[in-house]
């Protein structure tokens, strides 16, 4: 290597570069996919431009470049597993990528890679280090590396298909079963004969020796359903290159974790757990999980992913406890995870301000799922021993069991067979290993879209937006869709699409619904019935009401505005609630979401608690004081930089453009800032006071750390009051007292009712010590044992216990099996005398009956519980039980 080259360099050379060559440089996308629903994370450099490849969107740019993050721990690509024992498998890595959008092709694109990687002005690497390798139909790729960049034949290498089937190769990528695909060529770097390892297509390819760099992919094609190849009108190419594979061979190592970014983070990680300071870094595979999973961890945490239990959010928790569980090995007894956050925005805060922006909510979101885990892991430990109770020396622990362990509490299967070990207990590992490949069918199931992206409505014309100054507008139908293809006419009947050259209808964005209303022509009526974007243009979906629309028709838009209007109020009101909530709850509250449309406004938002009753009063204050006050709602069209500098907050999951729409509402502080200014680009009322009135209708959590307010604004809100006060006038009258007495009024009663149902119970279990003098009497001897079985009507399981505790009591080792008959529900118990349990367990007996009375139950090996429904068979299956009990006790 000519000089070392730290992370940071590379990442800024690789942009500096390209755009010097022509390429606008555009910030990395969010680690959540906007609107994408076939993937669970970013993943690839090319993902923000998806769009963009399949003639959806446009760009001000044909060429860009981009240093994008991405998370491979979930779904179809998931490396999770690998982390910690592979040189370079990642839940997060940058990806280093140049694209053209119809632009430049092969042409271009291979030599800006050999430039850029052997040129002394950027990489410099030595240029007998490289391989290439191109699909092996693709000649003008190998004529472009042979002939114009000068690599000899011998170093360029023909990839066939190599997975299966025709155009299943590792050099040709697709973006789909369908869509737009094409031939990659592929940049090796030699690592040296040292290391074992094969070129690209030989036995030994999967060595480390030769190591893949860099991906040029050519978008040439459209493949259809039936599996032919079209040529695309514009193609397009898109590179990829994993920044920390290329610093590892800039900085002169083999594995990745040797670079700097990850020294630095292993180092703190071994200081912060307490490990000698002469500690070799490179023989911990747990320090290498911590330095990879605190990154995936505080930038999803960043993208405004937070722990949960699915999706997204059950994926973070997972890598979570999987650093826990490496830290603990390590040594760590105490919650430390957390404390990685602040190395870590040292070292890559440069490059992401927002590691340092929000390192206090991801170390606050880290520490409370360490502290959650903690509690889990006892649940478990918990769990395990109930389930040993029922064990003996020599037994196995079941395969289900070692999996629930590990799904469900976090335990991975050598810390259960350590733990069984010591019992003399085995696991069945293959049943833990059929669990674990269920597992990852459902994952790949998820993993898999069936999308075809040929079924896609692309409109190449851009729609012009009236909508914020009108609500009706002349306009011609550039276009008409039925069934997903372009139509020249849809009849009556029809449900179809319209694209017009411009419209007053708002397309669904930034949580807002699409707007409704009718578009009409001289020979017909289409009713809207949603409208959405399609790239640049406005698509309006609906139904011909009546006659026939035509392409290239005049036609009159009416959006319904009274709908327009109860949907502007709702979604004003959301910024007012979002203000609200910062002022009362902190500013560590920021919008995960939202949902508004003409009926009631959605709000998500980060906060770690349930709010209480007077939380809620305080938050409908701050915003009705605001709707009171009246004040005009202003909009700016601001670069973002200026938008920044006024303070304008981001809604979460948006993309924007160069120039954003801000708006501002409520009241001016002393220093000049309103109440509410966020980027927005939706409808809204002209002034604060249109809302009219503003009433939180519901709270509730629904994910960890997230909380979802549910309110109506307007006339919702003034019905909303009014029918409360009509259930508490129909309540007041019932009770026959005031408004104001009817608290205490319910407040006597749920005395009076706590009062007589302790009675009730205190009376059963009189009854049921009465009755069990009696039962004595119906013991019977199976195989020599004392068993009695009984139905008892009108008992419910807890007066069961008490007779089943009475009856053990006198039967010493015996068993009793108990049915109790109540509100047209059968409450089952079963007792077993600890010497019989060898033979026959508490939970077997419930479970044998509730399965013929259609319930279900469970319990410990010398008591068990359960409930059914099949009321008119309990005799039968109760007469059957002696003979039952006779074959187990043989």
């Amino acid at each position: 290597m000519s000089r070392p080259f730290s992370s940071a360099d590379i990442r800024q050379a690789f942009i500096n570069y390209f755009a010097e060559n022509g390429h606008t440089p555009v910030a990395s996308s969010s680690l959540v996919p906007h609107n994408d629903p076939t993937l669970l994370f970013t993943n690839a450099g090319m993902n923000q431009f998806k769009d963009v490849f399949l003639g959806i969107d446009k760009r001000d740019y044909k060429r860009a470049v981009s240093s994008q993050k991405c998370v491979r721990a979930g779904g179809k690509h998931n490396d999770l597993d690998n982390v910690g024992y592979t040189a370079r498998h990642h839940t997060f890595f940058e990806m280093l990528g140049n694209f053209s959008f119809g632009d430049y092709f092969k042409q271009q694109a291979i030599p800006f890679c050999w430039e850029f990687l052997t040129s002394d002005k950027w990489l410099g690497l030595p240029k007998d280090k490289l391989y290439v390798t191109v699909y092996h139909t693709d000649d003008e790729a190998f004529d472009i590396w042979h002939n114009v960049v000068g690599l000899p034949a011998e170093r360029i290498i023909r990839i066939g298909d190599n997975k299966g089937g025709q155009y299943q190769s590792d050099n040709f990528w697709a973006m789909g079963d369908t869509g737009p695909c094409g031939p990659c060529t592929e940049v090796f770097y030699d690592h040296g004969e040292h290391i074992w390892g094969g070129l690209p297509g030989t036995p030994e390819e999967d060595g480390d020796r030769f190591v893949e760099i860099w991906n040029n992919v050519f978008m040439q094609f459209n493949r259809q359903k039936d599996g032919t190849l079209e040529k695309l009108p514009a193609p397009s190419v898109d590179t990829g290159m994993g920044l920390e594979r290329i610093s590892a061979i800039m900085q002169g190592v083999h594995s990745n974790y040797e670079i700097d970014i990850f020294t630095h983070l292993m180092q703190h990680a071994a200081q912060v757990i307490g490990l000698p300071s002469d500690i070799d870094l490179q023989s911990e595979p747990s320090l290498k999980v911590l330095a990879d999973h605190i990154r995936s961890v505080s930038f999803l945490i960043a993208d405004g992913v937070l722990p949960s239990n699915e999706g997204r959010g059950y994926v973070l928790r997972r890598i979570i406890r999987r650093a826990v569980r490496h830290g603990n090995k390590l040594g760590a007894n105490d919650n430390f995870f957390y404390k990685l956050v602040a190395p870590l925005a040292q070292i890559m805060g440069d490059a992401y301000p927002q590691l340092r922006e929000q390192q206090a909510n991801i170390e606050q979101a880290i520490l409370k799922e360490e502290e959650q885990f903690a509690k889990t892991l006892s649940q478990g430990l918990k769990l395990l021993s109930q389930e040993l109770d029922s064990l003996k020396s020599g037994d196995t622990l079941s395969g289900a069991t070692v999996f629930k362990l590990y799904d469900t509490y976090g335990f991975p299967a050598d810390l259960t067979a350590d733990i069984v070990r010591e019992r003399d207990i085995s696991i069945d590992e293959a049943g833990f290993e059929q669990g674990m490949a269920q597992q990852r069918a459902r994952a790949r199931e998820a993993g898999k879209f069936g999308v075809d992206y040929n079924q896609l409505i692309q409109v190449d014309s851009a729609t012009e937006f009236l909508g914020y100054d009108k609500a009706e507008h002349s306009s011609t139908i550039t276009h008409l869709y039925f069934e997903g293809k372009s139509a020249e006419q849809l009849h009556e009947g029809d449900e179809g699409v319209i694209v017009l050259s411009a419209t007053p209808f708002y397309a669904e964005s930034g949580g807002q619904a699409g707007e409704l209303g009718n578009i009409q022509t001289e020979t017909g009526v289409f009713e809207v019935q949603d409208t959405k974007k399609s790239g640049q243009a406005i698509i309006h979906y609906g139904v011909v009401k009546m006659g026939s629309i035509r392409q290239g028709q005049s036609s009159e838009a009416r959006v319904a505005s009274q709908v327009r209007a109860m949907s502007a109020k709702n979604h004003s009101a959301t910024h007012l609630l979002h203000a609200a909530l910062r002022e009362h709850l902190g500013t560590g509250v920021t919008q995960k979401g939202s949902l508004v449309n003409s009926e009631v406004l959605r709000f998500d938002f980060s906060y770690d608690k349930a709010l209480t009753e007077q939380d809620i009063i305080t938050i409908e204050n701050i915003v009705n004081q605001q709707i009171l006050a009246n004040q005009p709602a202003t909009v700016e069209m601001l670069s973002m930089a200026q938008a920044q500098d006024k303070g304008a907050m981001a809604l979460f999951g948006e993309k924007y453009g160069d120039t954003v729409r801000v708006l501002s509402m409520g009241t001016v502080d002393k220093d000049g800032k309103p109440f509410s200014i966020e980027l927005c680009g939706g409808l809204h009322v002209q002034r604060t006071g249109d809302i009219g009135l503003f009433k939180i209708v519901s709270e509730q959590g629904i994910a960890a750390g997230i909380r979802r307010i549910e309110a109506v604004t307007g006339m919702g809100a003034v019905k909303y009051v009014q029918q409360g006060e009509k259930q508490l006038n129909q309540l007041a009258s019932q009770l026959k007292a005031k408004r104001d007495e009817i608290a205490d009024r319910v407040n006597q009663l749920t005395d009076k009712t706590r009062d007589l149902e302790k009675q009730l119970e205190r009376l059963q279990q009189k009854l049921a010590s009465s009755q069990a003098k009696d039962l004595i009497n119906n013991v019977q001897d199976i195989k020599g044992q004392k068993v009695l079985i009984a139905s008892l009507p009108g008992m419910d399981g807890k007066a069961l216990r008490t007779i089943a505790d009475d009856m053990k009591s006198k039967l010493h080792d015996g068993i009793v099996v108990l049915a109790g008959v109540a509100d047209d529900k059968i409450a089952l118990t079963a007792s077993v005398g600890k010497d019989l349990t060898s033979k026959i367990k508490a939970g077997d007996i419930i479970k044998h009956l509730s399965e013929q009375l259609g319930g279900k139950g469970g319990g410990k090996p010398d008591f068990a519980q359960g409930g059914a429904t099949d009321v008119a068979g309990l005799p039968g299956v109760l007469a059957a039980l002696p003979n039952w009990l006779s074959e187990r006790l043989a």
